[in-house]
């Protein structure tokens, strides 16, 4: 048995997003920085993988980099014009409303489309480029290393294992990488995030979205952003951004609330795309890439421990994105950019990590700031979409525009009380372009990258639940159809297809799945 090494950092991030991209920028580009060991660790095979196309205003991203030009960035364009459209039955005469008012806490007007992918390779490259962090790809963190109460780093994930994890050839244990601080940002189905929550997000999403080519009769010029409610189904909230290159990403959030889904979220994608008011933008267009990713949909309710003694948490795990806006990236960089200037006061006074100390130095900080004050308007946004449809378009009415004086209030109901729809739902006229299988989706757009040497990272635990178990979400939820049923009652797991979106952990009622640490997903930057 090999012993497991061990090595001594300042400062160790996990997971490379927007948050974490936001915290080394504004480390990295500090005049006060001292000589520093600070490393990050990605899971993904490259940063920016598996992310998502993003309209963001881009506020606190700008006041990091004051010099940013959207021309730099691949895919990036500033936000030319802007729509809200209810989508209505297709079969209707009047399928689709374009609303003549957008509330002003929905506008994105003075913002950036942007792939998110390009732009943290952008932003990865300018932290790499001053010589004063490390950024390590395709390394996922398996979990943090906790000593009396004290995170004191993170443990690497085992290297040269069996699918069940056991020493195999080349077996090389996962190194200790022990840091006087250790920075969470690994999402919200990170694991490291996940072992040092209290308590996991009470509302989530699934996000699922194509990069297409649009045909050369698109009329839609760059910049545009079309948002949309009510089809497929009333509870399902659409977009389309028009990036740079006739090139537009366009998906669909499917909420944890949304008690009936009848479809899985690829084919409600699909669905979505064939609607009149959208399909005549992208009819004769042709698939680029796709991907899908769980979301933290809690916001400000959901806010689980921002620091204790040796961490500090950042990004959409820490609860920042804000669900009634419908903003998460430029709130994730902001954590990420006030963690920054905390850690250097601390740095400049000679002061350790402590809980105490990042609480003043960090916590507070992110308690004066916009990201905060807007979140608690948000608080309480969509609670009332768990009484309905109408009454969560009224209670994010309600709280945008008294400021969150008023909003409905509710307990969220479990997914587990889902069930399918009694709806016939029309064959999807395949094309061969962009109207594809799920299957062949996973060969044209976006290759899953699943490397081996390392464990497989869904596992179900107990057999006898599996059979408990009458309607698998897991199985219905999957964003890449990576888990199908079994030969018996356990499903069965193809990792060759999974896209590390997390839904299969958020929509499992009993909690028999574990979504542990993996490397590989989707191999695509646009995404």
């Amino acid at each position: 048995m090999t012993d497991r090494l061990s090595m001594d950092v300042d400062i160790v991030c996990v997971g490379f997003g927007p948050a974490t991209a936001g915290f080394l920028t504004t480390l990295s580009k500090s005049p006060d920085l001292p000589p520093l060991q600070i490393l990050c660790y990605e899971r993904a095979e490259d940063i920016g993988f598996g992310v998502s196309g993003v309209v963001t205003r881009a506020r606190g991203i700008r006041a990091s980099l004051p010099d940013l030009d959207p021309a730099q960035i691949p895919m990036a364009t500033p936000v030319a014009g802007e729509k809200l459209v209810y989508l209505r039955d297709p079969a209707r005469a009047r399928n689709a409303v374009e609303l003549p008012y957008i509330p002003p806490f929905l506008c994105k007007h003075d913002g950036l489309v942007m792939s998110l992918g390009q732009f943290l390779q952008y932003a990865g490259g300018q932290i790499m480029a001053t010589g004063a962090v490390q950024i390590w790809p395709g390394m996922p963190v398996e979990s943090a290393i906790v000593e009396d109460g004290k995170v004191c780093g993170v443990r690497l994930k085992d290297q040269g294992v069996d699918r069940d994890g056991n020493p195999d050839a080349g077996y090389m244990p996962g190194m200790d990488v022990r840091a006087a601080l250790t920075v969470v940002g690994d999402g919200p189905v990170g694991a490291v995030g996940r072992q040092l929550a209290e308590r996991p997000p009470h509302e989530w999403a699934v996000g699922m979205k194509m990069v297409v080519d649009l045909p050369e009769s698109n009329s839609l010029p760059a910049g545009t952003v079309l948002h949309t409610f009510g089809y497929p189904e009333p509870e399902i909230f659409g977009f389309l951004y028009v990036h740079p290159g006739n090139v537009a990403s366009v998906g669909i959030f499917v909420p944890s609330w949304m008690q009936a889904p009848g479809r899985t979220s690829y084919e409600y994608l699909q669905y979505f795309m064939l609607h009149p008011y959208l399909w005549r933008y992208l009819k004769g267009g042709r698939l680029r890439s796709w991907g899908a990713k769980s979301l933290n949909e809690s916001g400000r309710a959901g806010e689980p421990l921002l620091a204790a003694d040796g961490f500090a948490r950042i990004g959409e795990g820490s609860g920042s994105t804000n669900v009634l806006t419908g903003s998460g990236v430029d709130e994730a960089w902001t954590t990420g950019a006030l963690l920054a200037e905390g850690v250097l006061d601390l740095i400049r006074d000679k002061k350790p990590f402590t809980r105490e100390n990042l609480q003043a130095a960090y916590v507070a900080r992110r308690r004066e700031s916009w990201v905060e004050s807007e979140a608690r308007v948000a608080e309480h946004a969509r609670d009332g979409f768990h009484y309905g449809m109408i009454p969560g378009l009224l209670g994010m009415a309600l709280a945008g525009f008294t400021g969150g004086r008023l909003s409905f209030r509710s307990k969220p109901r479990p997914a587990s009380d889902a069930r399918p729809r009694a709806k016939q739902w029309p064959e999807i006229p395949y094309d061969g372009q962009l109207l594809v299988s799920h299957q062949d989706a996973l060969l044209m757009g976006g290759k899953v990258q699943a490397p081996g040497g390392y464990a497989d990272h869904v596992r179900f635990l107990d057999p006898d639940v599996c059979v408990r178990c009458g309607f698998k979400r897991c199985i219905q939820m999957c964003s890449g159809q990576a888990i199908t049923a079994g030969d018996g009652p356990v499903p069965a797991f193809d990792r060759e297809k999974c896209v590390h979106c997390g839904a299969c952990l958020w929509n499992c009622p009993h909690g028999a799945l574990a979504f542990q640490a993996g490397a590989g997903g989707l191999h695509s930057s646009e995404n």
